[in-house]
């Protein structure tokens, strides 16, 4: 199966819960989230504007109101604008509401392709360990098919954040079952 399908089918997955909707820019239109998402229904899908702080604060505020939010950045890099929402409100709701408040949001943040065009250093950056360090809740790194089902199953089932970094390189590329 390839890396790219493996992501189209769990988000598949999701999507069969009545409470889970997808935000991002090109989730709607566009690449529909470089295709993974061409199979959703649009009502499920809420494209927004380029604006990566305004996508994390909205995805609190639904999942604070009963929705758990799959959040599509197109590009890992640009996950340092949201950074604001990221590290002084997500990763800190559960806490400083002593666990009243908890924001189920699963965050989607693909590392940059190489190929098939060079896309410059701006596009292909790779924050993953320092992510790891930051945040308290999950971020997992998916590299096989494997553990793209593994860190959505688990995603699927927390009440808390859990940040998924995919690896653009990869998607054409095929992986046992």
């Amino acid at each position: 199966m390839k890396y790219q399908e493996a992501i189209k089918i769990e988000m598949e997955k999701l999507a069969q819960d009545e409470k889970v909707i997808f935000l991002g820019y090109n989730v709607l239109h566009g690449s529909k989230a470089y295709g993974t998402l061409k199979d959703i229904p649009n009502e499920k899908c809420i494209e927004t504007p380029v604006a990566e702080n305004l996508m994390v604060g909205l995805c609190i505020g639904l999942s604070l109101e009963g929705f758990k939010p799959v959040l599509f950045f197109e590009r890992h890099d640009f996950i340092t604008v949201a950074m604001d929402a990221l590290i002084n409100h997500l990763d800190k709701i559960e806490s400083m509401s002593r666990g009243e408040f908890k924001s189920p949001l699963i965050i989607r943040a693909p590392v940059g392709a190489t190929k098939p065009l060079y896309p410059g250093p701006q596009h292909m950056q790779d924050f993953s360990g320092i992510l790891k360090k930051i945040f308290h809740f999950p971020v997992y790194e998916v590299k096989t098919v494997k553990e793209i089902k593994e860190a959505y199953e688990k995603a699927s089932k927390f009440e808390s954040p859990v940040m998924i970094i995919e690896r653009k390189d990869l998607y054409p590329e095929e992986f046992p079952d």
